[in-house]
């Protein structure tokens, strides 16, 4: 999940306006984390499409994909895991649950997330 967690940081940082349409591969160099293999990256750039985090504009025939964005849920994911803070705290969480999805991730760091705005706002 680190891995899905920084290709999606990469993800939405690239400088894009309304309407471009990039293609991404894991040889990409905006999207390259050290460390990780070319197959590594290829199938986690795969999960991210799988799992609906970005918004396609077509198939591409080659390795990789054509990148319009993120979706809604990807925006979503990713505004739960921005923090590192957040992160660390999530993934002990689900060390200690002894596993996780990627929807029980997200509601972990929600969880987190409301608790620490609850005590900012005295609630």
């Amino acid at each position: 999940m680190d891995l899905i967690r920084e290709l999606m940081l990469k993800l939405e940082s690239l400088p894009m306006e309304y309407g471009d349409n990039v293609h991404i591969a894991p040889d990409t160099p905006a999207v390259h984390v050290e460390g990780y293999s070319f197959s590594q990256l290829a199938y986690h750039l795969d999960l991210i499409v799988q799992a609906g985090f970005t918004e396609r504009s077509k198939s591409h025939p080659t390795i990789g994909f054509m990148f319009k964005g993120l979706s809604w849920s990807g925006h979503d994911f990713l505004d739960s895991v921005r923090s590192p803070d957040v992160w660390d705290k999530t993934k002990k969480v689900a060390s200690a649950a002894g596993g996780f999805t990627v929807d029980l991730l997200v509601a972990t760091a929600k969880t987190y997330l409301e608790t620490k705005i609850k005590g900012l706002i005295g609630g």
